[in-house]
């Protein structure tokens, strides 16, 4: 694996376990579309057990927001709205866990201690997360590269809007930082992912498992990414923060920013009374709205705040992000004014106020009044770190593989015990279960999947990476139904669907009940594509609903195929039996699956050869 100069990559892999339960109550983990309740919570940083509070935790209470959840009493009780203490800790979850520490060669401890994760962002009603420490050390075999684990974790997983997911089970695993590039972290994601899938006690789909990556540059801060799902997302995303770290270092050792004075409450300023009257949109509106318009000064910083040190990559459009998350969009530089409808004049007075010399430089944001002592600390905390490259600090993945900032990053504050929960015992019989459970290698599975079904490789690794191995398996169960057929319609026709834009669930139970109706003649194959194409549009809810109206009688076989016979009896004469290719594809278009393939081809070739010894 190559790496740039200095990048090291460590990743944390976080993914949902398939126990049927959450972590600590009895709920199914069933997402829905409806629910019964809704519910808000307005969540708010604590001090730690040593009286301090964490950094995260202040900067996320400071966007002052209140959350709103729905829950449906399917998948969730009073645990999930923090109104009852947790009950037991879901013992399946737990030998999944010691599973995938015997896999990883890790050391389990010898009890778990249920701690509380400080969340404040909403993705938790009771504003924590409960997390255990599960094992340490260790390594993962990623195509040759041995990579370290840190360390195992079993925790509930978090929520968005929906209660639905709210404590299910995950592990997370830590991985130790390795020197790689995107493609390097990408196998490294890649070779974890299939030991859980291996497992076969894992959540599939998408959102169950996701990675948050940990990059830093030339022994530099390092900077957590969270929400990466998808694994070229991965590649992307460190490749784009190489990319952001080496400029920002580039930045940093430029005299201009490594010589700023360190910039303090004496550099800040409001300014509102010397914009009354804008003609900039931006600010007119924030001024209407009551907000208020602060300064920060950097001396000796001209030209530092549009500098472009590789392309993309700017000092202001960074301070722009620190101050994204509270809600601010108007911020505005120096370098870049008199712009946006400011003018020179307003600028001047500006400079005028702030005392600011030939080579100094300022930035302004505009701000609501409860917010506005935040983003000014945001910004003079954001422009003193320019001096030392890359900060530390959370930022969140886009989908296009760009990162944006999220939050500081949290520090040991944000731990603390969970006292609802007593410490839990690992037992000398659940380590030699665990061991005994350690899964075949991924290459194992891949040669006895060829091997059992005569699948050629590219065909066996694409089931074994899909969410299908269980339907596919399910489906050659039936005698009758060929293994490379079955493979063909989970991974190639059910994406092509996807990829046509039809969105709506296709569940196993659906595709189970098409592969039975198939084994049994009730449908032909080319059915499968009509029946997955009706469910996964809507038009239909079920299989049988499909096949239903799949049939055709023997008169409409016949009437149709006469037809597309006489429409086409220019091209008979013309090639005769060659013309069975240009009628096939007519008639099976026009049956649309309903009939097999091979009763419609011996139908044709019977009234083909009928209507080519007609006198011409």
């Amino acid at each position: 694996m190559s790496a740039p100069a200095g990048l090291l990559v460590g990743l944390e892999v976080h993914q949902q376990l398939d126990t049927g339960r959450k972590l600590f109550c009895a709920c199914e983990p069933v997402e829905s579309d409806e629910h019964a309740s809704t519910f808000t919570r307005r969540l708010r940083a604590a001090a730690s057990e040593t009286g301090t509070y964490d950094r995260a935790a202040v900067f996320e209470g400071a966007r002052a927001r209140e959350f709103t959840y729905v829950a449906s009493p399917q998948s969730s009780c009073a645990l999930e709205r923090d109104e009852m203490p947790p009950r037991g800790l879901d013992p399946a979850a737990k030998g999944i866990a010691l599973t995938v520490a015997a896999a990883l060669g890790s050391t389990p401890f010898a009890e778990l201690l249920p701690m509380r994760k400080m969340v404040i962002d909403g993705s938790n009603t009771s504003g924590f997360q409960r997390t255990m420490l599960v094992a340490s050390g260790g390594e993962l075999d990623a195509g040759g590269t041995r990579v370290g684990v840190q360390s195992i974790c079993l925790e509930e997983d978090a929520a968005t809007y929906s209660l639905d997911r709210l404590g299910v089970p995950l592990v997370e695993i830590a991985l130790a930082p390795v020197a790689t590039d995107g493609a390097g972290a990408r196998a490294v994601a890649l070779a974890l992912g299939r030991l859980l899938r291996s497992t076969r006690s894992v959540r599939r789909g998408l959102g169950s498992i996701r990675q948050d990556v940990n990059v830093s540059l030339g022994g530099g801060a390092i900077v957590e990414v969270k929400g990466v799902q998808q694994l070229d997302q991965l590649e992307r995303v460190v490749e784009h923060e190489a990319q952001r770290h080496a400029a920002l270092a580039e930045l940093a050792a430029r005299p201009e920013v490594s010589g700023m004075p360190e910039i303090t409450d004496e550099d800040t300023a409001e300014v509102t009374g010397l914009l009354e009257g804008t003609a900039s949109p931006v600010l007119g509106k924030a001024l209407s709205r009551g907000e208020s318009v602060v300064c920060v000064r950097a001396r000796g910083m001209a030209g530092m705040l549009s500098l472009e040190p590789r392309a993309g990559f700017r000092l202001g459009r960074e301070l722009a992000g620190a101050v994204r998350p509270l809600g601010i969009r108007g911020v505005f530089h120096s370098d870049e004014l008199p712009a946006h409808g400011i003018t020179a004049a307003e600028v001047a007075s500006i400079r005028d106020m702030l005392g600011l010399r030939e080579g100094d430089a300022f930035v302004m944001a505009a701000a609501p009044e409860d917010v506005a002592a935040h983003a000014l600390r945001a910004l003079r905390d954001r422009l003193n770190a320019a001096r030392h490259g890359a900060p530390a600090e959370t930022r969140m993945a886009t989908p296009d593989g760009r990162t944006e900032y999220l939050r500081p990053r949290p520090g040991a504050a944000r731990m603390y015990p969970e006292t609802d929960v007593p410490p839990i015992r690992i037992a000398q019989e659940e380590l030699d279960a665990a061991a005994k459970s350690v899964p075949r290698t991924w290459d194992e599975e891949l040669a006895e999947l060829r091997s059992r079904h005569g699948l050629n490789a590219q065909l066996a690794e694409q089931l074994l990476d899909s969410e299908r191995l269980a339907a596919f398996e399910r489906a050659v169960s039936h005698p009758s139904i060929e293994a490379n057929f079955a493979a063909s319609v989970l991974l190639s026709t059910i994406t092509a669907l996807r990829r046509k834009g039809l969105v709506s669930p296709l569940p196993d139970s659906e595709i189970d009940a098409a592969f039975a109706m198939l084994s049994r003649g009730e449908i032909a194959k080319e059915s499968m594509e009509m029946i997955f194409e009706a469910i996964m549009s809507g038009r239909a809810s079920t299989a049988a609903e499909c096949a239903a109206g799949a049939g055709v009688s023997s008169d409409e076989l016949d009437s149709t195929l006469e037809r597309i016979v006489e429409e086409n009896a220019g091209a008979i004469r013309e090639q005769g039996e060659r013309a069975m290719g240009l009628l096939m594809g007519k008639a099976m278009r026009e049956l649309r699956g309903r009939v097999p393939g091979e009763e419609v081809s011996a139908a044709l070739a019977r009234l083909i050869a009928s209507a080519a010894k007609r006198p011409k």
